[in-house]
Formats: structure tokens, C-alpha cells, sequence
């Protein structure tokens, strides 16, 4: 590799304001992630993507805009998120073992819902900015997408997203039935940390009062989602 391309690649190693991987909690997340691994980075981030998916469960009806809420070290001591939030913590994680990372955003169609959450975003079912992780692994970026944890896909009939190491991992496009779940329709393109004003300032143009829009984010989203 050139020297070059080796610092483009270093820029995606290091701590952000957002990704701190370099925080205590973020380099406890990974050690106990990859505890019993050895060192072979794509087994590593392997590991770091099922520690996201499946150790915080997706819950959008905890969604702040705060920014501290952003932040990975945060992120970290909470057992759910939405798919910004783990994108983020995956990203730390991954740097915190010698992984370079970044994270990216997408707006995607008929991504899971309930009644109530669709209210609350006016009736669009636009969702912006849906976070997903670029990890550079044997030479290559390869994409996933640690949101839905497998208890709430199994729940509802959608086949948990797996990751190999080797081959991309977005969400699949139809649920266990053949319904159409998941539609990418733009990619904003990867980072080397959280765009958190440009994100905050999407969602204000897209779905109006916020304050109004959270207000309306409780009860249990497990039990009332539908595909």
C-alpha cells in the first residue's frame, strides 16, 4: 500500500468527537467483544457486529437529538439505540481494536415501524440518515448495518442481517414471507465522524418540531412494530 493510501486509510484509526474510541468504555465494549479472539482483524469485526446488533437492542423510541447521546463512550453503557447510535458505537469499537472504520448514512424506505412512530413523523415513511459502518478489512471497505437485533427480527418474522467479514451487509430488501421491508433510495457517503449538525438539521426539515416528535417516542417498541 503507498504511503498515501496508508494515511487516508489512518485518518479512519483515530478517536473523534463522536467516535472517542479512545474512552474507557468504548475499549471495555471491544475487549469484552473480542475476548477468546486472537488478532486477525476480520474475525475481530465479526465479533464487534454481533457485540452492536444483538447487545443493544434497536429501540427508535429512545431517540434524543442531544448531542451527548451521540457520542460512543455513551452509547456504550446503554442496552438499546437506534440505528445512528450503534452505527456510532460500532465505528468506536472497531477503531478501539486497530479496525479502521467510519461511519455512514442512508435514507431508506419501509424501514420497521408502528402506527404510532409513523404519526409522529407526519405519516412519512421516509427514514433519513439511517446509520450504517464501512470497516476496511483485508484490503477492502466492506459495509454492514449492526441496527436490528436478532430477538426483534426473529419476533417479527425478518431474517436477522448476518456479517461475515468478506461480503457487504445492508438490510435485506424482502421479510421471511417475500414482503418488501427495507428500500435504499440515497446514500450520503461515509465519514470519519459524526456529522451530528448536519444530521440534526436534516431531521428538523424533514419532520418539523422535534421537541413534538420525541414527545410522541414512548411505550414499548418490541411489542407494537410491524414490518
Amino acid at each position: 500500500m503507498a504511503a498515501s493510501e496508508n494515511n487516508l486509510i489512518d485518518k479512519y484509526l483515530g478517536p473523534g468527537i463522536f467516535v472517542d474510541s479512545d474512552s474507557a468504555s468504548v475499549q471495555h465494549f471491544a475487549e469484552r467483544a473480542l475476548q477468546g479472539l486472537g488478532s486477525n482483524p476480520t474475525e475481530c469485526g465479526v465479533a464487534l457486529y454481533y457485540a452492536v446488533r444483538d447487545g443493544l437492542k434497536y429501540d427508535p423510541y429512545g431517540m434524543s437529538l442531544a448531542r451527548s447521546d451521540f457520542i460512543a463512550s455513551n452509547i456504550a453503557e446503554r442496552d438499546s439505540a437506534f440505528c445512528v447510535p450503534k452505527a456510532i458505537l460500532l465505528t468506536a469499537s472497531a477503531r478501539a481494536a486497530g479496525i479502521p472504520a467510519r461511519p455512514g448514512y442512508a435514507d431508506v424506505r419501509n424501514h420497521l415501524c408502528t402506527p404510532k412512530l409513523k404519526a409522529a413523523m407526519q405519516g412519512k415513511d421516509l427514514f433519513i440518515y439511517h446509520g450504517y459502518v464501512e470497516m476496511y478489512l483485508e484490503g477492502r471497505w466492506v459495509k454492514s448495518t449492526p441496527a436490528f437485533n436478532k430477538e426483534l427480527c426473529d419476533k417479527i418474522g425478518i431474517k436477522a442481517l448476518e456479517f461475515n467479514g468478506y461480503d457487504d451487509a445492508m438490510l435485506h430488501p424482502y421479510d421471511r414471507e417475500g414482503r418488501q421491508h427495507m428500500e435504499y433510495v440515497h446514500d450520503h457517503g461515509t465519514f470519519t465522524d459524526h456529522p451530528y449538525e448536519r444530521v440534526r438539521d436534516a431531521f428538523r426539515n424533514m419532520y418539523g418540531d422535534l421537541d413534538e416528535m420525541l414527545s410522541r417516542f414512548t411505550g414499548d417498541f418490541a411489542a407494537e412494530v410491524t414490518t
